[in-house]
């Protein structure tokens, strides 16, 4: 249980830090781009991944397509935190896994049972709940969260497709995708400081480094805790997606004083539920 609740810790802090760096007048772009340099390095001397491997017959479309949206929804990740919140944004992002869970019952013709069609009812319900707005915000940017969650969901269900090319082993192609999200990034960043005459700044290697320390510790963990775990999966599933949105809420009410309603709280325990039924469909 170590690996898994490191793993969720490491997600939280994550949030965390992007809070925090609203105080600072940070670059979202110039974080981002660090992340990926520190998340590449720390991948590659934590595994030592053997890049010869690495062919042309690689799955090269998928991690394109992954090394695309990891950066870009990063950054709408950053701005829904800044606009709804750490609570509404973990929730959001740990309600992405319906996006897989759809895709696979609607595209590859899985069959479902009641379990986890009741999961899917529920955690629609509960998204539209946690995603309501205070009667005192008259700004909801509900846009960011859902482009979260949507685009959480859609790389869950590429990074699945990963796993399933046993060529190579996960972390080489983990390293080609971190690789491919820095160059994203690196554009990004480039068009800041053409067309918007972004400076570059010190301050945004330390977040940076921080947001990659811990967004490749909750990767390390996750895979740690599978491996843990190997013989009951859904435990690690389940922990991880309720774990974050336990502690995000815990974190996003009791210190950044994060204003919910009570409609938001019904909606976090729904999604809790929903986790709850879909943990146990898998197991029918």
């Amino acid at each position: 249980m170590l690996f898994l609740a490191l793993s969720i810790i490491c997600s939280v802090v994550v949030g965390i830090i992007f809070k925090i760096t609203r105080k600072y007048n940070t670059d979202p772009a110039q974080i981002v781009a660090f992340n990926y340099v520190f998340a590449l390095l720390l991948c590659y001397f934590t595994f030592s991944p053997d890049l010869s491997e690495v062919t042309v017959n690689a799955p090269w479309t998928i991690y394109v397509a992954i090394g695309i949206l990891l950066p870009v929804v990063f950054l709408f990740l950053v701005a829904s935190i800044k606009n709804m919140g750490i609570v509404k944004t973990d929730a959001a992002q740990r309600l992405s896994l319906f996006i897989p869970i759809l895709a696979a019952w609607f595209i590859f013709n899985e069959e479902f049972n009641r379990y986890k069609v009741i999961g899917l009812l529920t955690g629609f319900v509960a998204l539209l709940l946690i995603l309501k707005k205070p009667a005192a915000n008259t700004g909801n940017k509900w846009i960011y969260p859902a482009i979260v969650l949507f685009g959480f969901g859609i790389i869950d269900i590429l990074f699945k497709q990963i796993a399933l090319f046993t060529t190579l082993p996960y972390p080489t192609s983990l390293l080609v995708v971190f690789a491919i999200a820095l160059f994203v990034a690196l554009l990004i960043v480039t068009y800041e400081f053409i067309n918007k005459k972004a400076r570059f700044e010190s301050k945004n290697i330390l977040f940076g480094g921080l947001v990659g320390l811990f967004n490749f510790g909750n990767i390390l963990f996750y895979l740690k805790a599978h491996k843990a775990f190997s013989d009951n999966p859904s435990t690690v599933f389940a922990g991880m997606n309720m774990g974050v949105i336990i502690l995000g809420s815990v974190v996003g009410l009791l210190f950044f004083k994060e204003r919910l309603s009570k409609i938001n709280f019904i909606g976090l325990f729904l999604a809790l539920i929903a986790i709850v039924f879909i943990v146990f469909s898998q197991l029918q």
